[in-house]
């Protein structure tokens, strides 16, 4: 429903703008809207064409090792964080583990892929609940660390760059990894507040000291090396991770001597029918930007917004990438169109395109998340789930600003 009053709006301010500029002698204005829409159209498929392949081969890698048995190891080696970040949820529930392959997902970018497990687990964890439309305080918990968005490999967004004519596609890898968990470590300890769950519990109290000391450690090896030895440092640790990963997953599905290839198969046929679905949301929303910014609407909203921030001091080059971080709480495909829309029109490697990268890998959708996640299973009291989620995503943003102006300010 906010989707829906975002796209109206985006088509009511444009013709509105529109008709001003048409009165103030503009007449090509309606032609350049009308042109905006073709080209956004077809910018929108391209990019779902260049997805197809890349969620196929995540999401078939992940299916081997599911079926290796390498899914199930994580979640034992991560059952004693998740008892005590869920201590209602009894130990070797099912939840935990459609919650670990979410959670996986995520952590790979694969949004889109984690949407199907996250509901599975709620519908686990609506099982447990006794108030069947109120949110339980683990349903809130699983929430927040979704609207986070951990994400260790954003395989989205660096294709995403590579379709818009990076250099270095992965060279935000290290810059979202630092802001994601700065995201993800701010919605733990906010939600623990809300819950009163003890975080000075070892585990949790090593855990949050443990990202704690992996962003400050990266943070600081920032400041040791030169900008181009920084990036180049950023494409090739994200490199080795990722092969690491496919390597790691075959490896383990060997061992326990599964069909590696039809595993592979299998698993990939779900990314190619992932690929399909989206192309009408993201033509939707990335034909409602174009007219949006044709008609002169966006320039006017950033340069009023770099204006506003001049006057009181601060650096307004973030201003063009700001629109990815106000959608991203709203719509996953809002904030993936303004992040294209961004990298468009600036360039994907000016320091506007790769902060709309990093606005885009930092945190998740809330409000998606929540109407999802919760409708799914007919909650209707979230108590403190919205509270928890936005402020997690102004700790995000907060934080991908910080890391954006360290990298390439």
């Amino acid at each position: 429903m906010v989707l829906n009053y975002i796209w109206i709006g985006f088509f009511a301010i444009a013709f509105l703008i529109a008709l001003v500029q048409l009165g103030m002698g503009n007449t090509e204005v309606f032609p350049a809207m009308m042109n905006s829409t073709f080209d956004s159209a077809r910018t929108a498929f391209d990019i779902s064409l260049g997805l197809t392949g890349v969620l196929s081969l995540w999401m078939g890698i992940m299916k081997i090792g599911e079926r290796g048995g390498l899914v199930n190891v994580l979640a034992r080696w991560l059952s004693p964080v998740m008892t005590r970040l869920f201590p209602g949820i009894p130990a070797g529930h099912p939840a935990f583990g459609y919650m670990f392959m979410n959670m996986s997902a995520n952590m790979l970018g694969l949004d889109n892929a984690a949407t199907p497990l996250g509901l599975k687990a709620m519908e686990g964890l609506q099982e447990l609940n006794r108030e069947k439309d109120k949110a339980t305080d683990a349903m809130i918990m699983f929430l927040v660390l979704n609207t986070s968005g951990l994400t260790l490999i954003p395989v989205g967004v660096m294709v995403y760059r590579a379709q818009m004519g990076a250099a270095q596609p992965m060279d935000v890898f290290i810059p979202i990894l630092i802001a994601t968990t700065l995201a993800t470590l701010s919605g733990i300890l906010i939600t623990c507040m809300y819950q009163r769950i003890n975080i000075l519990n070892r585990t949790l109290l090593g855990l949050l000291i443990g990202m704690c000391a992996f962003a400050g450690g990266i943070m600081w090896l920032s400041t040791q090396v030169d900008r181009e030895t920084l990036n180049t440092w950023c494409t090739t640790v994200a490199n080795i991770i990722l092969f690491s990963i496919i390597i790691a997953f075959i490896g383990m599905g060997v061992r326990s001597r599964v069909n590696v290839y039809e595993a592979f198969v299998e698993g990939a046929k779900g990314g190619f029918e992932t690929a399909v679905r989206i192309i009408p949301y993201l033509v939707a929303i990335l034909v409602a930007i174009g007219v949006f910014r044709a008609s002169g609407a966006m320039d006017f909203m950033v340069d009023g917004v770099g204006s506003l921030i001049a006057m009181c001091g601060g650096d307004a080059e973030c201003v063009g990438a700001l629109p990815t971080a106000l959608m991203k709480p709203l719509s996953g495909s809002g904030s993936r169109g303004m992040m294209v829309d961004a990298m468009s029109t600036y360039g994907a490697d000016s320091f506007v395109g790769r902060l709309s990268c990093i606005f885009q890998g930092a945190t998740d959708t809330t409000f998606y998340i929540l109407a999802v996640y919760f409708g799914s299973v007919g909650i209707r009291n979230t108590r403190h789930a919205v509270q928890a989620g936005l402020l997690t995503d102004v700790c995000g943003t907060v934080a991908a600003l910080a890391v954006a102006y360290m990298f390439y300010g």
